[in-house]
């Protein structure tokens, strides 16, 4: 099968995902001093995010992969336990199949970040294993899920969800209705997981599980991996090896396959196994064999470590590194981007407000001033050049945010816009000036049609608008300001217009 078909393969492709669902909290904010109370920085936070982790995580990876993730795992009764299914319900999976324990509350692990640096990681959770009754109905639910599933995903994050009754009788279901089994492995004893058909440890679980075999070198990673198959009874182990890239040994004594990584940019390792093992789950749910289904896992492995955070992949940007890129090697679009200088190619056009500040957060990480300016660009002209070029030169990285049709008819009247948004975006997204385009806008009358709400989430350093308005006539200044952003205003070339040019147009067809 063709990997470049991964998208129509996997849509909405049933995978069940059972183990530690966490909640992650990231709180930013600055530090500009140190406390007078003992030696420690004073954080002063801006801002805090929630997002699903552990299980969570490889379920958000799998909605990314355009799957129907399920999740069956364990939550306290408590109210991080509802933005949990708050979370799930964002990534289009039923949180009905969480099971409330009153014993031990939701796992959350925070994170609090200054000038993209982690300060301290706070954890609260109680990991031990299940009551009885609690494990009686995963297994129950386990059971009935099980045959209308392409693959399981068991998520092992040691926190108790995961025993081994639970795991014993997910691995029979899956096997009595010849349904794939892949394991985040967690502890040193795989013997647990007996039956599994594929397990991904990384380089220090694999040494752990095999009695502290060497895992460097080639060699040693495939008698580790063939070692761990015969003490465990798994059939498959995909070794995940950080900057050696990925080791495949579909079996003992079977042809080992190694799979190397390019050297890129590396932001957050957070999150980069449940990616692999999500993107492998969903290969072989579509029938890709092993091999090429850690091909495909090893590019979204490397796309997701060049960004900030528990990150996720997307199917848009893993299409197009598979496009790019060679079976075996991550390609050009997971790489770390080029100078400045480099030159320009079509801009990122983004629809998903989220998936924006992911990267714009990436940009910011290395250390490049992002700015963003809006409008309708309906018909461009050399005032729109002109500006653009204005302000992608007081930045590093210029966001244009694209006003869509609906929110340009309320804008200009019923005949506008005379270009549609795909189009729009398209010819401002040419521009060497403009690095991305996102949409934004009202959809009725009366709603907020100005960039104040997509401002708000992406919070540029820079917002650039017209020198025909003042500070305070800019509604979108005081959220700028808010945050510490700054609010420049740009020259305009005078006497031009989308509304001159087209009253020249008209004006010519009427002569």
């Amino acid at each position: 099968m063709d990997k470049k078909n991964l998208r129509s393969l996997v849509k909405d492709a049933p995978i069940l995902v059972v183990g530690d669902v966490m909640l992650d909290q990231y709180v930013y904010g600055d530090v500009t001093r140190i406390s007078p109370e003992s030696p420690v920085p004073v954080l002063s936070i801006t801002r805090h995010t929630h997002m699903l982790g552990g299980a969570g995580n490889v379920i958000a990876n799998l909605h990314g992969l355009g799957a129907r993730p399920v999740l069956l795992s364990v939550v306290g009764d408590d109210p991080s336990a509802n933005l949990v299914r708050g979370l799930l319900q964002n990534q289009n999976c039923d949180p009905h199949h969480l099971v409330v324990d009153k014993a031990r509350p939701t796992p959350i692990k925070t994170r609090y970040v200054a000038q993209n640096q982690q300060l301290l990681r706070a954890d609260l959770e109680q990991a031990h294993n299940l009551g009885a009754d609690i494990e009686h109905d995963m297994i129950a639910r386990a059971q009935d899920l099980i045959p209308t599933m392409r693959a399981v995903i068991l998520s092992d994050y040691g926190k108790g969800c995961l025993t081994q009754p639970v795991i014993a009788a997910v691995i029979a279901a899956a096997k009595a209705h010849k349904i794939p089994v892949l394991v985040d492995p967690k502890g040193d004893d795989y013997r647990i997981y007996a039956g599994a058909d594929i397990v991904t440890p990384n380089r220090k679980e694999l040494a752990a599980a095999t009695q502290n075999h060497a895992t460097i070198e080639d060699a040693d990673v495939v008698a580790a991996c063939e070692k761990l198959m015969t003490q465990a009874g798994i059939g498959c182990v995909v070794a995940t090896r950080s900057e050696a890239g990925m080791t495949v040994v579909p079996g003992v004594g079977k042809k080992p396959i190694h799979l190397r990584a390019k050297a890129l940019e590396v932001f957050d390792v957070s999150g980069a196994g449940d990616t692999v093992i999500a993107t492998i789950a969903a290969s072989v749910a579509v029938g890709f064999d092993v091999v090429t289904a850690a091909q495909i896992a090893n590019v979204a492995g490397g796309i997701v470590v060049a960004k900030i955070g528990t990150a996720s992949i997307k199917i848009a940007e893993l299409e197009t590194a598979l496009a790019q890129g060679d079976d075996d090697e991550i390609s050009a679009a997971s790489r770390p981007d080029p100078s400045p200088l480099h030159t320009h190619l079509q801009a990122l056009v983004i629809r998903d407000w989220g998936d924006a500040r992911e990267q714009i957060d990436r940009w910011r990480a290395r250390g490049l001033k992002v700015g963003f300016t809006n409008g309708c660009f309906d018909i461009l002209h050399a005032g729109h050049v002109n500006y653009l070029n204005g302000a992608r030169m007081r930045c590093d990285r210029l966001v244009v945010g694209l006003n869509h049709d609906i929110s340009v008819k309320l804008l200009k009247g019923p005949e506008r816009p005379i270009n549609p948004e795909d189009i729009r975006a398209t010819v401002i997204g040419g521009l060497g000036s403009v690095d991305l385009v996102v949409f934004f806008g009202a959809k009725n009358a009366g709603d907020d049609n100005t960039a104040t709400d997509l401002i708000r989430t992406l919070q540029p350093d820079i917002y650039f608008k017209g020198a025909d308005y003042t500070i305070d006539q800019i509604p979108e200044a005081k959220i700028v300001q808010s945050y510490g952003g700054q609010v420049e205003l740009v020259p305009l070339t005078q006497g031009l217009s989308t509304t001159t040019t087209l009253a020249k147009i008209k004006k010519a067809g009427a002569a």
